[in-house]
């Protein structure tokens, strides 16, 4: 009986989104499941290409002869489970993306490389010596053998004890060795200091006992910053464990990880899988193995991990939930939390979102019970929440100071100093200037390839920071000749010179993008302010969550209206978060905290409400705002994002695609269609930007009826325009 599968290739044209149809060869039609990884023929020219196999069947309709065939199983077993075809189906119609780039967040790229377990072969000994190779020198080999069986390689014999390599391969090839294959484990084997056990306080039993108990799967931990939300995942896991059941426990930042890892590992052994992009593709590949063959029964990852292959998931963890990189920014667009909450509905898993500050969204759905709301109210042992000083720097330019730092944070860091007690300092702009402008005739160094102004380095040269050209800073303004060229602005860089010129024996750690590029930087930076080598660290928003250093007893923001002034309607969350989440890293030891944050506009209500850390009051404002204005949680939003290196092109198709959407949805009166207009940032790596969005309270159906209509419109030109569709997006830039 004929087999035919339908097979997705990996391939990214639009065109061949769809499964094709092939005929399964009968060398391994009984071998061939649904989600294995197969080669088959492709295009006019047969090329041989990847392919995954997501339906079988034996009905066909159609000329059979015309049919290609599938011959080629690229591994023994599948790697596509069908419990994956559901998220790859869910997230096709959710995202609006193509089944491939839906196929590639489930599988590490090291295996589409051909990367597969890394082995090496160890010498051991066979047999005893017969009377043709008694001699001194073979001998010798096979009691050196002896005395280390199985434990080296051929080259280790040769280095460590001198073993003739001619004698050895004599041997093998005679039967008196011979080699074993061993794993080499590329994962994370360090040891760590035990994490011990803490007694819960009576709200952290409430919250283990509520999550554990309870018949809902979903549950948002509400706690403050420093009340002991990491000792309640623990105490779930451990839980889990006792069941022989997976947990998953994911944050947002890679710079959170070695703070979990250390604590996790420390808590339950080494046999933690991690997972983030900071691994190579080895060692991505054996996490991806490891936790695929049920090898271990927890993992520490950021939101890519939320695709790995668990066996028996009891309990995912999503730390710090509110913060913006649990959505992805590349197709396919998604948020963990949304596939979390699938992954719960498929699995029966429990799901557990914690932060100081819940997204506006989920808070709604668990004041609406849709999520059980489970709060920690109190700071563990009592702990007082850090006093929160909001500083106008409006007033200190009236007073002339001209400097990053008002005066006030400039007495408390000094004090801090004299006690020998750490400071964070945090700016979430990175660079030494934001940009750099002649001041005769206001010429703006820009980029050559994006709408955006460069930053200047210490290093002496300026960046973009969206498609990461760099080039030599010029002091001559290259418009008018003017040698008036001034920086402006500051980023980490900038506020870590200014330390030092201030506090010259002060030893001052960054933390932001530049500095972390290096593998296992994040943790490095972490450790030795942990350890006490360092007095002040400076960040981005690397170190606004999370992070647990007792000894820090001040922090100050340097400039909380960069979040503030964001063309977003989600900038005033986030000011609130930012600046509640890192004024939550201050006297978490016994020691009282202080937080000094420095604005411009110290009257916004997001700050107001930030400064006594009241979350309801600051829901409530912005919830309202939000309804006013139909925006998440009260509508939803798509944006269509157009980009060609033809603007005249781009502007056209863009005109014809915002009339045909509107032609589809001039009918309903509860969605409006803003644009086609320029994109914010008008051009990004010499591509200019336009943009339609789409707002108001429609359904998926809708979001794909429009994605259709894309489709059909960028056949003509897809080779020329490229176009990306989100739902609900971090921005609107």
């Amino acid at each position: 009986m004929n087999i035919f599968a339908g097979i997705i290739v990996n391939n990214d044209s639009v065109q061949v989104d769809r499964p094709f149809t092939y005929l399964v060869d009968e060398g391994i039609s009984n071998r061939v499941k649904i989600g294995h990884r197969v080669k088959v023929p492709f295009g006019k020219g047969n090329k041989l290409i990847e392919g995954f196999v997501i339906t079988l069947s034996n009905f066909f309709q159609g000329d059979i002869s015309k049919l290609k065939a599938v011959k080629t199983l690229c591994e023994e077993t599948p790697i596509l489970t069908k419990e994956d075809l559901t998220i790859i189906e869910f997230m096709r119609e959710r995202y609006l993306c193509k089944y491939i780039e839906a196929i590639r967040v489930l599988i590490p790229t090291g295996i589409m490389k051909g990367i597969k377990i890394k082995t090496k072969s160890l010498v051991a000994f066979s047999k005893e010596l017969d009377k043709n190779f008694n001699k001194s020198n073979f001998i010798n080999v096979i009691n050196i053998v002896k005395e280390n069986d199985g434990i080296y390689t051929k080259s280790e014999l040769n280095e460590k004890f001198n073993v003739s390599l001619y004698s050895l391969n004599k041997l093998l090839d005679n039967g008196f060795l011979k080699l074993e294959e061993q794993k080499i484990d590329r994962s994370n084997q360090k040891e760590y200091v035990e994490y011990s056990k803490k007694i819960l306080n009576t709200e952290q039993q409430n919250a283990v006992d509520t999550i554990l108990t309870s018949t809902a799967t979903q549950f948002l931990l509400k706690g403050v910053t420093g009340s002991g939300k990491t000792e309640v995942y623990m105490n779930l896991v451990n839980e889990m464990l006792r069941e022989n059941k997976t947990s998953l426990v994911l944050v947002p930042e890679i710079s959170l990880t070695p703070q979990m890892i250390e604590r996790f590992k420390g808590r339950f052994g080494k046999n933690v899988a991690i997972f983030h992009s900071k691994l190579s593709d080895g060692e991505r590949f054996d996490e991806w193995y490891r936790i695929k063959h049920g090898e271990v029964k927890l993992v520490i990852g950021v939101r890519s991990a939320i695709f790995l292959p668990f066996h028996n998931l009891g309990l995912i963890i999503i730390d710090e939930e509110h913060e913006s990189t649990y959505k992805s920014d590349q197709n396919p667009k998604y948020h963990t939390r949304e596939i979390a909450e699938l992954k719960s509905r498929l699995t029966g898993c429990k799901v557990v979102y914690g932060s100081a500050t819940p997204s506006i969204e989920s808070y709604y759905r668990a004041l609406k019970d849709e999520i059980k709301l489970v709060s920690l109210n109190s700071r563990v042992d009592n702990a007082v929440l850090p006093k929160m000083n909001i500083i106008d720097m409006r007033e200190e330019l009236k007073e002339n100071n001209k400097s990053i730092f008002s005066g006030k944070l400039h007495k408390e860091i000094q004090e801090r100093l004299d006690r020998r007690e750490q400071v964070i300092i945090f700016l979430n702009r990175r660079g030494y200037s934001t940009f750099v402008s002649c001041r005769k005739c206001g010429y703006v160094f820009k980029c050559e390839h994006c709408d955006i102004s460069m930053t200047y380095h210490t290093n002496g040269y300026l960046v973009c920071h969206y498609c990461g050209s760099a080039k030599k800073q010029v002091n001559l303004c290259p418009k008018c000749g003017s040698k008036y060229v001034k920086y402006f602005g500051a980023g980490t860089e900038k506020v870590e010179v200014a330390l030092k010129q201030s506090f010259p024996k002060a030893r001052i750690l960054r933390m932001d993008v530049d500095t972390t590029r290096k593998k296992n930087s994040h943790e490095e930076i972490y450790n030795k302010f942990k350890n006490g080598e360092a007095d002040i660290l400076v960040g981005t928003q690397m170190i606004s969550k999370g992070l647990d250093f007792p000894n820090v007893t001040l922090v100050g923001v340097i400039t909380a209206d960069i979040s503030l002034n964001l063309p977003d309607f989600r900038s005033a969350e986030r000011t609130f978060q930012i600046v509640t989440q890192v004024a939550g890293r201050a006297g978490r030891g016994n020691k009282e905290g202080e937080v000094i944050v420095q604005t411009y506009s110290p009257e916004h209500y997001s700050l107001r409400y930030s400064s006594i850390y009241d979350y309801d009051g600051f829901f409530k404002e912005e919830l309202n705002i939000r309804k006013i204005m139909n925006y998440p949680p009260f509508s939803k939003i798509m944006i269509i994002n157009l980009s060609s290196q033809k603007q005249d092109l781009l502007i056209k198709f863009s005109t014809i695609l915002g009339d045909k959407v509107k032609e589809r949805l001039m009918n309903e009166n509860h969605i409006d269609v803003l644009g086609p207009c320029p994109s914010i940032i008008q051009k990004i790596n010499e591509m200019f930007r336009w943009q339609i969005i789409i707002k108001g309270e429609f359904d998926y159906n809708i979001a794909n009826n429009i994605k259709e209509i894309v489709y059909d419109q960028l056949k003509d030109v897809y080779n020329v325009v490229r176009v990306s569709m989100d739902i609900n997006p971090n921005t609107l830039t």
